[in-house]
């Protein structure tokens, strides 16, 4: 197989223009190309240049060596590399004992597939609720202001990312294609096949909620075991070697290998792993707001002429500024035609994400503009970003009338310094509502100057950014995990041999595909350690 990059074409182009293109560039016949597939299209939406899409093509020709040949010296033609999945080996006929995968979030989902397909039937334990029940509870905060602490937007099946935008691109390093293997389940789940090329694909929460059902019963079907409501409270430590977890119910499970897929908001199982002097440290993350503007403006500013146009969607953002106080400020979690949702796991706090559905049709834009700490703004040991993001959601549940409201604010006002009274012409799509006043104690005061700082500077990048009625709604803190369960190059704890911190709640992670990813790579350590005996 061959591969070709930067193949454009004009957004209007033909569906035969792409063959014949192909054809062009590689100056063959027709007959000789034998078959082709699109890898990835994006598009480039810059000012200088005419909008056209950008394609990556795997195609079959005739007489490949001599194609290869004559386009030695051209880094836009090569060989096609191998992005199928191979699997390390298959579970020993008897294994000792089976692995055990704590979370079922998109690492969990991951780890415990790869490893019920390669025959060590996983026993999954995660301590929300099955997706449909857990969707429920969900909708119990947004709509009545009840919060389930068990079930809710950050525990349950699925994991936080269901309750999202969906996205499925990362910039991590990914040499072996696990990412490609985590797209290929999806589409085989249910999730539509544009997936495997759209540059930046997304699902959306409606259909990930199938698609995760049907996974959970692909796992059970190849001998795993999924138990809902089964929170770990303890796990097993002999002479550094783990041999199992304790479950709320007292219920002993025991096994050598166990996957810790928490997520990043687990702070109890956290908590319970640091007292049990599992090795861990603190690590940076961010905090901040959500914005909200009419996602026609960002449009017009992203795509000019071509907004709207069925084949772009609604168009995203990413945006960084670097204070005069030394703090970067950035987008975060951009959700196109989306929501702005309730997130918090824990009673009496407010916590403020992104979602959107496939179709990104809702009226508004959002992102988090947040700003980036490190451990030197919360000394105090490995668990002290969790008190800090604890203190600031804490404040929010205040400011915002103690009732699971936001607090929000006016741009305009934010920058100005001045509460706001009442809101304009951008409706905050917070549920289950938001409070308006002055969310200048939400957040400590480097990270209020430096965002007054980057608002009107992210106007020179999106006309219309710094709009005086556009929405902060506080608070955002689960950006990443405040700690880091480090592991070795074995994937394995530094210092308690069988456990396999993994994902985002562990610290190496940050979204769906990555998450995904991760799960895919500690799965396979876990099946060497085992296959090794």
């Amino acid at each position: 197989m061959l591969r070709i990059t930067e193949l454009r074409l004009p957004l209007e182009h033909a569906p035969e223009a792409l063959k014949a293109a192909i054809i062009a560039r590689l100056g063959i016949d027709a007959n000789d190309l034998v078959e082709f597939t699109v890898f990835k299209r994006s598009y480039d939406a810059r000012k200088s240049v005419t909008l056209s899409f950008i394609y990556t093509i795997d195609l079959e020709v005739r007489n490949e060596a001599a194609v290869l040949d004559r386009f030695a010296d051209d880094r836009h033609v090569g060989p096609s590399p191998d992005t199928t999945y191979h699997f390390i080996g298959q579970a020993p006929a008897t294994p000792a004992h089976r692995p055990v995968v704590v979370g079922f979030g998109p690492c969990g989902i991951f780890a415990a597939l790869i490893l019920a397909q390669m025959g060590f039937r996983p026993i999954v334990l995660e301590r929300g609720k099955a997706v449909r029940e857990r969707t429920k509870d969900t909708w119990g905060l947004w709509r009545k202001n009840v919060l389930d602490p068990e079930s809710n937007v950050q525990f349950g099946e699925g994991g936080a990312g269901t309750f999202s935008d969906g996205k499925l691109y990362s910039q991590i390093k990914d040499p072996k294609h696990y990412g490609r293997k985590v797209l290929t389940e999806f589409v085989k789940a249910g999730a539509p096949e544009e997936i495997l090329y759209v540059s930046k694909p997304h699902i959306g929460t409606f259909r990930l909620v199938g698609m995760v059902e049907t996974m959970r019963a692909e796992i059970e079907a190849l001998g795993g075991e999924i138990r809902f409501q089964q929170r770990v409270t303890d796990v097993l430590i002999e002479g550094g070697q783990l041999r199992g977890v304790v479950l709320a119910s007292g219920e002993q499970i025991r096994s050598d290998h166990v996957i810790l897929a928490l997520g990043h908001s687990a702070r109890d199982t956290v908590e319970m792993l640091h007292e049990r002097g599992v090795f861990m440290e603190a690590k940076p993350f961010s905090v901040g707001f959500r914005i909200e503007h009419p996602q026609s403006l960002i449009d017009k500013a992203r795509l000019g002429k071509h907004a709207g146009h069925p084949l772009l969607g609604a168009a995203d953002y990413k945006l960084v500024h670097h204070a005069k106080n030394g703090r970067a400020v950035y987008s975060f979690c951009m959700c196109p035609g989306g929501t702005v949702v309730a997130a918090t796991s824990e009673l009496n706090r407010v916590v403020t994400n992104g979602m959107s559905q496939y179709s990104r049709n809702e009226r508004n834009a959002n992102a988090g503009i947040v700003v980036g700490i490190t451990p030197d703004d919360y000394p105090g040991g490995p668990l002290a970003g969790i008190a800090f993001q604890r203190a600031l959601e804490s404040r929010a549940f205040e400011l915002g009338g103690g009732t699971y409201e936001a607090p929000a604010q006016l741009v305009g006002d934010f920058i100005a310094g001045r509460p706001s009274t009442a809101v304009g012409t951008v409706e905050p799509s917070y549920k289950p509502g938001v409070k308006i006043g002055d969310l200048s104690t939400a957040l400590p005061a480097y990270a209020i100057e430096a965002m007054r700082e980057a608002l009107p500077a992210f106007e020179c990048q999106i006309r219309g950014f710094a709009m005086h009625d556009a929405v902060l709604t506080g608070v955002e803190t689960r950006t990443s995990s405040p700690v880091r369960v480090t592991r070795g190059e074995d994937c394995q704890s530094l210092n308690v041999k069988g456990l396999y911190p993994a994902g985002e709640g562990a610290g190496y992670a940050g979204g769906i595909l990555s998450a995904g990813v991760d799960g895919i790579r500690v799965a396979e350590a876990v099946a060497k350690a085992m296959m090794a005996g």
